[in-house]
């Protein structure tokens, strides 16, 4: 166990003696032509960028993103943002006793308590082709995987769990939905739910720093979910054309428009319905970490965030009573 505060409670001119992952390392050029080192550094709780003016020969020749350095320096501001001014930077030893796991954020929720949810959904299903099709999907090492990896690298529910606590989230709203438009196809759109992000377990790496795999860069996680169901479903004798092709086209469309990556838009009730679930669950994630991470210095703003398009403004509002704020999706 790390014995050193968490980035996200420092303050400006608070000094930084940790151990921490590399994000992103970048060798740069001043105006003037002198070399620098720019990284982002980070732990389970934020991630702060890190320039090194001096000092960086070994980590910028031998340092990788996923791998754990030791610095020393302060924290700053620079554009109402906190950042860290390195004074000595050096890559982690064996003898420091620390891995990349240390560094790595984790879902606050109870790991069984969402696998168990996740196989009860399973054994809920009506329609015995899609039972048989997700209990041989979620099985073995690939379960594992998809209730390890993160639901993205660094927007929506990335940390370790985190897909399968997206997964969830999805499906409590998907059955939402099924209670206002019974004549939405629940056992479809719960399927659809839960294997639309089945791609991610390929996608992206996350057993250090949380990157995208060269299969992840060529391919992309819809297409390789996509095949993963096809494979499985070639297994199950008698699966219905139809209804096979349902829930592809709810895998292919469940970004919701071409320009978001999707192969099609969605053109059934339940396509659009599980998109709407999938953005409501991620942005609301997103929206809420970017809230607790990126204020600015004395500020109830965040800085402009780039993905959301805006500022964030957290506006201290306190829930009714302390019971309502222990209260989640779950409940």
């Amino acid at each position: 166990m790390l014995n050193q505060s968490e980035l996200n409670t420092l303050m400006k001119n608070d000094r930084v003696d940790h151990y921490l992952l590399i994000r992103k390392i970048e060798l740069r050029s001043t105006r003037s032509g002198s070399d620098f080192l720019s990284t982002e550094l980070g732990d389970k709780s934020t991630t702060l960028n890190a320039n090194v003016w001096e000092g960086f020969t070994e980590v910028a020749a031998k340092g990788k993103v996923g791998d754990v350095v030791k610095i020393s320096g302060t924290v700053e501001e620079y554009q109402g943002s906190l950042q860290i001014r390195v004074s000595s930077i050096r890559l982690a030893i064996s003898a420091d006793k620390v891995s990349a796991n240390n560094f790595l954020p984790q879902s606050k929720r109870d790991l069984k308590e969402m696998k168990d949810e996740f196989n009860k959904r399973i054994k809920n299903n009506s329609n015995e082709f899609l039972k048989n099709l997700l209990t041989q999907i979620f099985a073995g090492e690939r379960f594992e995987l998809f209730c390890t990896a993160p639901a993205g690298k660094s927007w929506h529910h990335a940390y370790i769990h985190g897909l399968l606590e997206h997964t969830l989230e999805i499906i409590k709203i998907c059955e939402l939905m099924c209670e206002f438009h019974q004549e939405l196809n629940k056992d479809l759109l719960i399927a659809g739910a839960m294997i639309h992000d089945l791609g991610k377990i390929e996608e992206l790496r996350y057993d250090s720093a949380f990157e995208y795999t060269d299969k992840g860069k060529l391919i992309g996680h819809i297409v390789i979910a996509s095949n993963i169901v096809r494979d499985e479903i070639k297994k199950i004798s008698g699966f219905p054309v139809e209804l096979e092709n349902n829930l592809i086209h709810i895998i292919l469309s469940h970004q919701g428009k071409l320009e978001h990556a999707s192969p099609v838009v969605p053109k059934t009730a339940e396509a659009i319905a599980l998109y709407q679930a999938d953005e409501l669950s991620a942005k609301v994630n997103a929206y809420k970490n970017v809230i607790e991470s990126e204020l600015k210095t004395g500020s109830n703003w965040t800085r402009f965030i780039q993905l959301a398009e805006t500022d964030l403004h957290n506006f201290k509002l306190n829930n009714s009573s302390e019971e309502s704020a222990k209260k989640t999706l779950f409940d």
